[in-house]
């Protein structure tokens, strides 16, 4: 088994609020990975003493022990149980109800030698490679399916959709919202290869088309994730010095970080 990680942060001047990590048992066969995303509030609007990298730290932190520790809890229980215990470390100094607490989206895969499990909340991307040669994206499309207009609002300032029935979800404060997470299993003899990419990552196919996603992870497999991000990273300079803006992103650079395992 294999594992491949890279991250880079979308400016120098400001802190990567992205976090990945990845698990082998220590006995048997089998492992996890972590993939979290940290969503930048206003400055100063979040009702929170901590940073975004705090809070994604100690989130992922909790999901990569309960993954490689609780075999008898699923995804969606572990994700439950982490944002619970979260919480726990700060709701007495911070006002944890506030709708821009920090936060973060969530991808986490797990196998043993019968079958992969998987969890994906919010826009980051979780990749599986097939045996047959295909790649099936898992995909939370809860923002793609937001009314048109309304995305660079709620990004910057409208909370009414944050959280809520008929908006998007992200891992915050409530365990509740685990069950809004897309989840499934696959038989492991079906995959060959797992990838999970931050929305920075995978601007690579959704926002500049370079390719699709059986694209894109070929590219992680023959060059790997710096690369992918390196990519992403030129198309973006290529973008702003074109004059464009990057559609709707609010932002030339993103923190982008990509997981890669193969089985």
């Amino acid at each position: 088994m294999l594992f491949a990680l890279a991250t880079a942060p979308g400016s120098p001047e400001h802190p990567n609020e992205d976090w990945a990590a990845t698990v082998l048992p220590a006995s048997g066969w089998g492992g996890a990975l972590v993939l979290l995303d940290g969503v930048t509030p206003p400055r100063g609007d979040d009702g929170c003493v901590h940073s975004v990298p705090w809070f994604t730290a100690r989130l992922g932190g909790a999901l990569i022990e309960l993954s490689g520790s609780r075999r008898d809890l699923t995804l969606q229980e572990i994700l439950a149980l982490s944002i619970g215990r979260t919480a726990d470390t700060h709701r007495s100094l911070c006002d944890l109800s506030h709708v821009r607490t920090p936060q973060a989206t969530v991808v986490m895969a797990r196998w043993d030698e019968r079958e992969i499990e998987h969890l994906v909340l919010s826009d980051s991307v979780l990749l599986l490679g097939m045996r047959d040669g295909s790649v099936r994206p898992v995909l939370d499309d809860r923002l793609d399916r937001l009314p048109p207009g309304s995305l660079s609002s709620v990004t910057f300032t409208d909370t009414r959709l944050r959280n809520k029935e008929g908006g998007f979800f992200t891992a915050a404060a409530d365990p509740a919202v685990a069950s809004r997470a897309v989840t499934g299993r696959t038989p492991l003899d079906q995959v060959r290869a797992i990838a999970a990419l931050t929305d920075g990552a995978a601007r690579w196919t959704e926002v500049f088309r370079a390719g699709d996603w059986a694209d894109c992870l070929k590219v992680l497999d023959d060059e790997g994730p710096q690369s992918l991000i390196d990519r992403v990273r030129v198309l973006e300079e290529a973008d702003a010095g074109a004059g464009r803006a990057l559609l709707g992103c609010g932002k030339t650079h993103d923190d982008a970080t990509a997981v890669h395992s193969v089985l």
